[in-house]
């Protein structure tokens, strides 16, 4: 019997299986939908709806290069020790490629695009390998970034992708430069790439915290201003990338670095994996017991 597009699309909504697996079984069972469940549950591609509602904190980092254009993403998964298997890795190289090349603009638009333009989409591809990894999988967040034919990209991994960081250098084509540039940022986390893009109010609160510190320590007032000032410099240091001194090379300042090199940097993006994510909390025994009792 020919099955609907309203059939898939109510399986696919109760087992949270591909689009193509849900049509398969469908046909296998000639439209039986109790019959399609039983079916994906015994090849295994139901198990990833149970796993939506799971914690997916941990994960990679990863970035994918394309001629001039490059995106830095985050897949997220339940455990660091699963970002160790091959299939982990080849999900990271198949959404790379795909995001380069198709560019969505939001997360979501990007899991509604067939993967590599064709097929299944990259939300039925994740949820295929949900169930054949066992955990819970997301895409997270992602950064399409583009350069010019006489800049570079740096591209750095640290940790296995605990950290990542893509850089751009105006200025000049040497990867290696722009890669050294994005190991620094990975180390000491910047957040500004120049004074001038610290925010005024920003700015204007630290002058008032270190004038109280100021005063507080006994200082006349006469010399706190220039003291306040004297302590910007350090608090520039601690959020401006140009500031900084320079991870492989304290004597110098990243600014004094890239510019003998002819560049100047452009911007990058840093992700540290699991930033600003809630983290469930389990003793060991709960969690043997958990896996026990599935």
């Amino acid at each position: 019997m020919a099955v609907t597009a309203k059939q898939v699309k109510e399986l696919r909504e109760q087992t949270g299986a591909g689009m193509m697996d849900c049509k398969k079984a469908l046909t296998e069972t000639d439209g039986d939908m109790e019959k399609a469940v039983e079916w994906l549950r015994e090849k295994g591609m139901s198990k990833a709806a149970k796993k939506a509602d799971r914690i997916a904190a941990e994960g990679s980092a990863s970035i994918e290069v394309d001629g001039n254009t490059a995106v830095i993403f985050e897949l997220n998964a339940e455990t660091d020790f699963v970002t160790k298997n091959d299939q982990f890795k080849a999900m990271l190289s198949e959404l790379g490629q795909h995001l380069v090349k198709q560019q969505p603009a939001t997360v979501e638009e990007a899991l509604e695009q067939p993967l590599h333009g064709e097929g299944d989409t990259l939300q039925d591809y994740i949820t295929s390998q949900v169930a054949k990894i066992g955990e819970k999988i997301s895409l997270r967040r992602f950064a399409i970034v583009t350069k010019g034919d006489n800049d570079a990209f740096g591209a750095y991994t640290h940790m296995g992708g605990r950290i990542g960081v893509l850089s751009v250098l105006e200025g000049t084509t040497d990867e290696t430069v722009a890669k050294d540039v994005a190991m620094h940022a990975a180390a000491v986390n910047p957040r500004y790439v120049t004074r001038d893009e610290v925010p005024e109010e920003e700015v204007n609160a630290e002058r008032e915290v270190l004038k109280k510190e100021a005063l507080n320590e006994g200082k006349p007032e006469h010399i706190v201003e220039k003291m306040v000032e004297g302590r910007l410099n350090k608090f520039y240091e601690g959020i401006v990338f140009t500031e900084q001194a320079f991870v492989k090379d304290p004597d110098q300042k990243v600014k004094q670095y890239v510019s003998e090199k002819g560049a100047s940097i452009k911007g990058f993006v840093r992700y540290e994996v699991g930033e600003g994510m809630e983290k469930k909390e389990e003793n060991f025994a709960e969690e043997v017991m958990n896996q026990v009792n599935k």
